[in-house]
């Protein structure tokens, strides 16, 4: 028997992010009524396209080209992909799914290997994500192309830098900026704010320009301020890191406090819970006290981190190190270097940039110790580090 279906109009449905229980519900019908679109046992009535189109991004005429396409199984997606490289006027929907599909799985990745590792695929993706955008027309596979882009970019800024060490601030950027001109295009505010939140790491973290970092954090709150309450709160929280190392508490507090508000109101709905990690503001938090020198708040904030976040992550490394740093300030010389062995374990796993930064700095930061059995022991270990 012949198995007619949509596909492409199912494809759609999946490249926007909709269950069909999302998209019935989006519409007032039943899920067995988008089941049987989609396999081209019944049309939508004519009143229940205008809505049918919205919720898919599409115009009417696009949905209609989807509703008329009516055939069998497509190749393989990865078969489908190989074969729009090859003939990039012919890219569609199911090939930038695949695509899109395969930057999310690394992405997924990130925070539990090292970056080197992921770099070549990502670099590979990012490539073709690029190439086919060229050769699209406009409509809805360009839209998805740039939203493929804006992912790859922000993906390879991200492991560029970590790959560097944390060195190569330019590359890292001029990725990051691609991310940003793409989600700008699909008008993705959620994609821009988080673009934009990555490249204030590196103010931040990389050439230590707090100011700046204040300036990209306040651009990311207010581009995604409507459309995520997690990114806008992710954005608060490192604009309130800017402020604690340039030793502006009240305004430190200020951005904490609307950081809360935010992830007060988050709920299922919001598009970037995927980002969302319930360590992030007592790990931010600790951060912002240790910057304020203020090494018995930022104790109780990372520890409260540290039993929130799963082991052997990039974050963990971080939360790590940061603990050690607070532990010398308050000159417990065991714990410093209990800690620092943790984060140590960390590292030598994921070579997480951040977490590799901090070791360094509390192995600085012990040597009016260095005399000492236990600090000798840990400084062995960083010399591995440095020369692996």
């Amino acid at each position: 028997m012949t198995d007619r279906r949509r596909r492409r109009l199912a494809q759609r449905r999946k490249a926007t992010g909709l269950s069909q229980e999302r998209l019935a519900e989006a519409l007032g019908v039943d899920r067995s009524t988008v089941v049987r679109w989609e396999r081209a046992e019944t049309d939508p009535q004519p009143w229940h396209r205008p809505r049918l189109a919205a919720a898919l991004d599409l115009s009417i005429e696009e949905l209609a080209d989807l509703l008329a396409d009516v055939g069998q199984a497509p190749s393989p997606p990865d078969e489908r992909l190989g074969y729009v490289l090859r003939n990039p006027g012919r890219v569609d929907l199911i090939a930038v799914a695949y695509l899109r599909d395969c930057v999310q799985r690394l992405d997924e990745r990130y925070d539990q290997v090292s970056s080197t590792l992921l770099l070549a695929e990502a670099g590979q993706l990012h490539g073709q994500a690029t190439f086919l955008r060229q050769h699209a027309g406009n409509g809805p596979v360009q839209r998805e192309l740039a939203a493929a882009v804006t992912e790859s970019a922000t993906l390879m800024g991200q492991l560029v830098w970590d790959a560097s060490q944390r060195r190569d601030h330019v590359a890292s950027a001029a990725y990051f900026d691609q991310a940003i001109s793409a989600a700008q295009q699909t008008r993705d505010a959620v994609a821009e704010a988080n673009a934009l939140l990555r490249k204030s790491y590196l103010a931040l973290y990389g050439t230590k320009q707090p100011s700046v970092g204040i300036a990209l954090t306040t651009r990311a709150a207010a581009v995604g301020h409507s459309a995520s309450r997690v990114v806008a709160g992710l954005a608060q929280l490192h604009r309130a890191e800017a402020h604690a190392m340039l030793s502006q508490a009240n305004e430190c507090l200020d951005a904490l406090g609307a950081a809360e508000a935010h992830f007060a109101a988050v709920d299922s709905r919001d598009p970037a819970t995927n980002i969302f990690c319930p360590s992030h503001y007592a790990r931010l938090a600790g951060s912002c006290w240790l910057s304020l020198n203020k090494p018995n708040q930022a104790m109780l904030a990372l520890e409260d981190a540290r039993q929130l976040v799963a082991a052997r992550r990039k974050s963990t490394a971080v939360i790590l190190g940061n603990l050690a740093l607070a532990s010398i300030l308050r000159r417990d010389v065991d714990a410093a270097t209990s800690y620092l062995h943790q984060a140590i374990d960390v590292i030598e796993k994921t070579r997480a940039g951040g977490g590799l930064n901090l070791a360094f700095a509390a192995g600085r930061g012990l040597r009016p110790w260095r005399h000492e059995p236990m600090v000798q022991d840990v400084n062995d270990r960083l010399l591995t580090l440095m020369s692996s």
